[in-house]
């Protein structure tokens, strides 16, 4: 049985997580619980008028920042885009939200998740990489960044390859934080090609905490970025 959770700040361990991999259902979207599921290995996802769900799958797929796949077509590209960092967090969220997703009807990215990264990224928790074209954004993603690990939430691009090169000047601004990987949660082809790998929960939760344990990294926030 999947345990719902209460207004009291827990969550189960994720290990108990169902086949599916969900963890527990309903609590809140508050900074603090949502902080205590990243530093876990929990994430929400779910859709409108559903209770909110929190995730832990297994297997994990994650990016190595020296596993990174710059091919040579998009290291052409990149000189195409001009890269920020946290300036435009809001419409970066709200861009991922209404991008299209294959055989997805609606977006997992409801108004009530809109609200509380907004509030992360007021908190510096959460980070927002925009790719721009002539001062237009075209592409960007945002995540969670949680001690040395960076946990991908969503990404989205107006025009070819654009979230790609977001991705890759994050990686480039990690590496120089020495952060450990990226979270990317759930398995895909597109992330796989970019040099992401399917591992066990287990294996992810034991890096997980390694990352935490890190005491020398610097922020990603703000004026610390390119």
């Amino acid at each position: 049985m999947i345990p719902k959770l209460t207004y009291q700040l827990s969550f189960p361990d994720p290990r108990t997580a169902s086949a599916e991999g969900i963890v527990a259902y309903g609590g809140d979207l508050s900074p603090s619980r949502l902080m205590m599921a990243y530093r876990n290995g929990i994430f929400p996802w779910y859709s409108i008028n559903d209770p909110i769900l929190w995730w832990s799958p297994d297997p994990r797929l994650i990016l190595e920042l020296d596993d990174f796949k710059l091919h040579r077509s998009l290291r052409k590209k990149i000189a195409q885009f001009e890269i920020r960092f946290d300036s435009v967090f809001s419409e970066v969220i709200r861009e991922c939200a209404s991008a299209p997703r294959r055989g997805q009807r609606g977006s997992w990215i409801v108004p009530e998740m809109i609200e509380a990264y907004e509030t992360l990224h007021t908190l510096g928790y959460a980070h927002s990489v925009e790719a721009y074209q002539n001062g237009i954004l075209v592409g960007g993603l945002y995540g969670v960044s949680v001690g040395g690990v960076f946990c991908g939430e969503s990404m989205f691009a107006k025009v070819a390859d654009a979230s790609k090169v977001a991705l890759a000047a994050l990686v480039e601004r990690l590496r120089e934080g020495e952060f450990d990987f990226i979270d990317c949660q759930v398995p895909t082809e597109h992330l796989k090609s970019l040099g992401a790998k399917e591992v066990s929960r287990e294996f992810f939760l034991r890096r997980l905490a390694m990352g935490q344990n890190e005491t020398s990294l610097p922020s990603i926030r703000g004026e610390n970025l390119l």
